[in-house]
């Protein structure tokens, strides 16, 4: 089948070019972002050698869905989605930090807490508690934005604010928008019969100074969610919750000898395989959505978004 894995378009005014783990990003102008998201398929900070058919759709659908549902609440940088997997957005400056904001003791959390350390990014973790359990509220665990594909790593606040990677002033309105971008999160996965377990936002700053969401929302690669039905009873049994995100894929390569080390091969990917994992991500998008996924047409996929964007380039 055929997959986007990478892109080398030139289009008019085009100042640059920013190649991430999963998305391109081209600078137009200085003033607009053509964000195209690929089939690539990240784990364990490593792009995996095949691409996953439908992939860069999925995640670009259910984030434009997400800043369409969320505008209220949060200005975003989009402003058109001429291509089902594009974006165009105002160019901004992003800040240094990714905000995380956790609803349960699961991922990094439940390992940090099953070494018996309580805090977290320096906010403190309750006694008593096991792994996928909920906190009392919501935790915001920061991360610095790791660049040239490096690790992110835990930061606190107060390290933040120290060493002055974020203001004061802004930093607080950081806070505020992912507090309410999560509990709005958490309403919408409710109502689907999901839990959104925890997630990621990035902000950046416009031109005219206002602090805009990026990037994506709310979507499998940027965050995890359980099915509802069943999630008290599993954890009451000690059991292995069902998610729904990506986390099926790092078990594979788990089971296959693959975690990112140093020396390790990754695995190869049967074309059965990859199919699996294009169903799981159909899949996802339908759950996480709550309508049926529609296929785009990917004869030509490159062609595709070119023609796609250059029509929309002209048209502005």
């Amino acid at each position: 089948m055929n997959t986007i894995t990478t892109t080398n378009f030139n289009f008019p005014g085009q100042k640059s070019v920013y190649r991430g783990k999963v998305r391109e990003v081209y600078n137009i102008n200085d003033e607009l972002l053509v964000m195209v998201a690929t089939d690539r398929l990240s784990a364990f900070d490593v792009v995996l050698p095949k691409g996953i058919p439908y992939k860069g759709q999925i995640l670009n659908q259910i984030a434009t869905k997400f800043m369409e549902l969320t505008q209220d609440i949060v200005p975003n940088w989009l402003i058109a989605t001429p291509d089902p997997n594009v974006a165009v957005g105002h160019l901004c400056e992003p800040f240094k930090v990714e905000m995380v904001i956790r609803g349960y003791v699961s991922g990094h959390a439940a390992r940090e807490y099953s070494l018996g350390k309580r805090i977290l990014c320096g906010v403190t973790m309750p006694e008593g508690l096991k792994e996928n359990d909920k906190f009392p509220t919501p935790i915001i665990t920061p991360t610095t934005k790791a660049d040239n594909g490096s690790h992110d790593e835990d930061i606190s606040r107060e390290a933040i604010l120290e060493k002055g990677i974020v203001s004061e002033e802004d930093y607080l309105i950081l806070e505020n928008y992912t507090r309410a971008l999560y509990q709005r999160g958490t309403e919408i996965a409710a109502s689907r019969g999901l839990i959104l377990v925890d997630t990621k936002y990035e902000f950046g700053k416009t031109k005219d100074g206002k602090i805009v969401l990026i990037d994506e929302i709310h979507t499998p690669d940027s965050s995890r969610y359980f099915y509802a039905d069943g999630y008290q009873e599993r954890q009451d049994r000690g059991e292995e919750q069902k998610q729904l995100s990506k986390e099926f894929v790092r078990r594979w390569l788990i089971e296959n000898g693959f975690q990112g080390k140093d020396g390790q091969q990754i695995p190869d990917m049967s074309d059965q395989y990859i199919e699996t994992v294009s169903d799981r991500y159909i899949e996802l998008y339908e759950n996480i959505l709550g309508e049926k996924f529609a296929k785009a047409d990917i004869s030509n996929i490159n062609e595709r978004i070119e023609k796609n964007v250059l029509q929309y380039l002209n048209s502005i």
